[in-house]
This record gives structure tokens, C-alpha cells and sequence, in this order.
């Protein structure tokens, strides 16, 4: 109806059923209403590649593009416009003024919601939002001038408006409904991070990974994959650590193993190849009989050659693994072990940010496999030699002994 009004320059009021081609009662047209104006439709950008696509008169009919950044750099111009932008937020909506910590948590709230310590939001209406929950607390309790205590508390309600289904499972993994290790270390068993979201609200919260390995020719089975619980993207990242474990043991001897790998308790889909990291940790754990500390989280994409990728919802990630760790009394000894490519994504809350400037909680950041082997084995991944081999006091050494032993088995047969 709207392409057709735009095209012929009128409006005509008919009924849904006209549109569509079915009959409909008898009744007076009113006639035309002529037409000329310019529409500008604003929306994401997958929709208006979808339209283009799917549309041959989109194109036509909407010819100008133009793209709006969501995020622009954080610097001092805009951290200076972010401050006038409060300021006359305050002014056109007669609220009270923030001071000058209001404002810094305000553009700090601007780089969470960007998630890049180098970028600065321009969701406006979501900031706007804050600015007036601000000021309303600021009133509440009987202040002049909006502090920076009035934007945490702002912030704090309207995540406990929100959370009830993150403080339903934090509930089940306390009351040991869902079983989660968070000290001690455990053969073939991890804990990996994924993001849950609820409308605006997302949050973090581990999930545990366990991996068993045996003698045979089926690979690394996905129990889920087969089971039809995941997405291409997991399925892509479930085969890249079958391609890592190939070309990392596969050069002197055929691979010539079985493995089964699942995250635990998970009854919905799973999308993504942020835990491959954990998933090759667990497995490598298994193979190589190696237990993994429990009290480090793990989260990461894992490429072919080893080399771990940056993944999103790191700062959300963090925060969920340490609000379970806190519930259950912190040991000093617990963190989190991100992609170094994600350092720049953080953007932690105070009270975390505080844990770990005080030692009491721990954030990881490593490169490659070998860095996240040797934090969470305490033990040397190890380098291959000229001939292909690594030494077996390493745990790359070790898999690949056990593998050599599962090839013979398979060649000559059980012995008794």
C-alpha cells in the first residue's frame, strides 16, 4: 500500500481484504487524497538489505542510503558534547544539573553500552533514559544536584527491575540444582561463558563443558550438534577444533581418536563458537588426563593453527562469572581468561572492578592455545621438534604419546 501510494501519487482507502484479493462488502470509496511527500524509513541494516533483496521496487523507490553510527570515538570533543547533551537534557525537561562525577559515570555508562574502551555510544534514548532515573533519585533523596551515587543507584534499579531470570539460575547454581565447580581442578570437565539476554537485559553465566576420549576412528562427536541443539556458527567453530587437532598431531601419525564433548544441562539452543576455546581445553584435558583449575572461566574462539579470536559479551561474561563466584565466597584464587584482542571490550562494574584492582578476583588475557593451556594445567603445552615430536613431559607431548598408543590398539587389536 505505501509503494503504491508513493508511485501513483494518491491515497486510496480501501480494506485488507482488497489487498490481499479476497471479496469484501459492498461500501462507498471515498475518493483519492493526493499525495506529495517524501518518506524516509529508518530501521537496522538487515532489514534494508532484505528489502533490497526481496523487493525490486525498494530500490527504486528509496534511492538515498545513509548509514548512522552507533558508536563514535571517546575523546575530549566528545566527551565535551556528551556533557552539553546532559546539559540540555536537564534544561528542555526542567530536571535537576549533574555535577561533574554524574557526568563522568554517565559517559562511563556510554562506553558500557558500546562496549569498547575506545568508543563512546550515540544510543541516545537509551542514555536519556539514565539521565532521568538519575534525577529522580537525586530528588528522592532530597538533593539539589544530581551525584554520581544518583546514576549508580539508577543503574542498579533498573537491573534489579529486570534480572529475575539471572537470579533464578544463579539461585539453581547455588542450591546445586545446576552443577558448577568453582575451585579444586577436574580431568575433562571446564567451565565456559556464554550471554543470556531478556529484552534490554543481558548477563553472563558459565556453563560446565566436559569432554571424554577413547579409542576409535569417530572424531570429536558434539553431542549436541547431533543431537540438533546448535547453529552453524557452533557446528563451524565444533570442526575448526578437529582441524587443530589434526594438524597439531595428525603430521607424524594418522589421528585416530574418539571423543564425545557437551555442555552440561543446557536444554535450549546453542549458537556461536565463543567457547571452542573451552571445548579444546576440556578435550586436551581428557586426552591428556591433565585437570583443569575449576575457578577460571573460559571464553574465546580458537582458529585452526591455535591462535585464540575475540568474541563479544566479554564484560557481561565477567561480570556473571563473578557475581556466582561472590555469592559463594570469592577464594582470591577465581577469574576469567578472555581473548587478548578482547581487553579493549571491557568495561567492568565497580564493585568487580574493585575485586580485581584488590587481588581478589582475576582477569586472563592469552593469544594463543598454549597460553590458556599452561594457566589452566599449570603445566607447559610444549614445542615441536625438528622430526614432528614434542617432548612427553609436555601436554602436548602426552596427547600425542596417548594417541600413538590408541593407533597401535586399533592396528593390532586389544591386548589381553
Amino acid at each position: 500500500a505505501l509503494k503504491r501510494a508513493l508511485r501513483d501519487q494518491i491515497i486510496r482507502i480501501g480494506s485488507a481484504a482488497d489487498d490481499m484479493g479476497l471479496q469484501s462488502m459492498a461500501r462507498l470509496d471515498p475518493e483519492p487524497i493526493p499525495l506529495d511527500v517524501k518518506v524516509a524509513l529508518v530501521g537496522p541494516p538487515d532489514v534494508y538489505a532484505m528489502l533490497y533483496e526481496h523487493d525490486p521496487d525498494f530500490g527504486e523507490l528509496f534511492k538515498v542510503l545513509a548509514e548512522f553510527e552507533t558508536e563514535i570515538d571517546l575523546d575530549d570533543g566528545n566527551i565535551t558534547r556528551y556533557a552539553q547533551f546532559v546539559a540540555a537534557r536537564c534544561v528542555d525537561e526542567n530536571l535537576l544539573h549533574f555535577d561533574e562525577s554524574a557526568v563522568a559515570q554517565i559517559v562511563e555508562e556510554g562506553v558500557r553500552i558500546a562496549d569498547d574502551q575506545t568508543k563512546i555510544s550515540t544510543r541516545f534514548g537509551d542514555i536519556s533514559d539514565i539521565i532521568r532515573e538519575s534525577e529522580y533519585w537525586a530528588r528522592q533523596r532530597g538533593g539539589k544536584i544530581v551525584t554520581q551515587e544518583d546514576v549508580w543507584a539508577s543503574i542498579d534499579e533498573r537491573t534489579r527491575r529486570s534480572n529475575l531470570l539471572e537470579t533464578r539460575i544463579r539461585d539453581r547454581m547455588s542450591d546445586g540444582t545446576i552443577l558448577i565447580d568453582l575451585d579444586g581442578a577436574v580431568i575433562g570437565q571446564i567451565n565456559g561463558l556464554s550471554v543470556l539476554g531478556v529484552g534490554a537485559h543481558t548477563f553472563g553465566q558459565p556453563n560446565r563443558i566436559t569432554a571424554r576420549v577413547f579409542s576409535g576412528r569417530d572424531g570429536v562427536i558434539s553431542v549436541d550438534r547431533e543431537t540438533k541443539m546448535t547453529g552453524p556458527i557452533h557446528d563451524k567453530g565444533a570442526m575448526i577444533l578437529a582441524g587443530f587437532l589434526n594438524g597439531q598431531f595428525g603430521t607424524v601419525t594418522p589421528l585416530t581418536m574418539s571423543a564425545s564433548i557437551t555442555f552440561e544441562q543446557s536444554y535450549g539452543g546453542i549458537e556461536g563458537d565463543s567457547a571452542s576455546l573451552a571445548e579444546l581445553l576440556a578435550l586436551l584435558s581428557a586426552l591428556t588426563e591433565s585437570p583443569l583449575l575449576q575457578g577460571i572461566a573460559v571464553t574465546g574462539s580458537v582458529n585452526q593453527h591455535g591462535e585464540v579470536q575475540a568474541v563479544g559479551g566479554v564484560t557481561r561474561k565477567v561480570e556473571g562469572f563473578y557475581d556466582l563466584c561472590e555469592r559463594h565466597g570469592l577464594t582470591d584464587q577465581q577469574g576469567v581468561l578472555i581473548p587478548d584482542s578482547n581487553v579493549r571490550n571491557l568495561s567492568l562494574r565497580r564493585d568487580v572492578a574493585q575485586a580485581v584492582s584488590e587481588g581478589r578476583f582475576h582477569i586472563y588475557a592469552t593469544a594463543t592455545v598454549d597460553g590458556a593451556i599452561e594457566l589452566l594445567m599449570e603445566r607447559t603445552a610444549g614445542q615441536r621438534d625438528a622430526t614432528g615430536q614434542f617432548n612427553t613431559d609436555t601436554v602436548y607431548g602426552q596427547a600425542q604419546s596417548r594417541l600413538a598408543r590408541f593407533a597401535r590398539r586399533l592396528h593390532d587389536g586389544p591386548h589381553p
